[in-house]
């Protein structure tokens, strides 16, 4: 989707040890709104590898997609740090998938 007002992107593909935790991440990060109004972003479970996190951004300038992505990252490390605490088994895969 790079388009001539958007034409900074990054895609990363994120694989996690469960198709349910994925899509607790998918969920989790899709609450907070993107701050800025020049930057896009989507979080998506891969339709090819259920257990792989899809994130896509979009923005004006390279300097916004690292400010976005630099604040995607550490919203990520922090919801993994949580399910790692308060939902062991779904990081050791012994929980059924949602």
């Amino acid at each position: 989707m790079a388009s001539s007002t958007f034409p900074h992107s990054l895609s990363l593909a994120v694989p996690l040890p469960t198709p349910r935790l994925a899509a607790v991440l998918a969920r989790s990060l899709a609450v907070d709104r993107e701050l800025s109004p020049f930057v896009h972003r989507s979080f998506a479970v891969s339709p090819s590898d259920p257990a792989v996190l899809v994130i896509d951004y979009h923005a004006a300038t390279a300097r916004m997609l690292r400010v976005a992505v630099n604040g995607c990252m550490e919203s990520l490390n922090l919801v993994l740090h949580v399910c790692e605490e308060l939902d062991q088994d779904a990081l050791d895969g012994t929980v059924e998938p949602l």
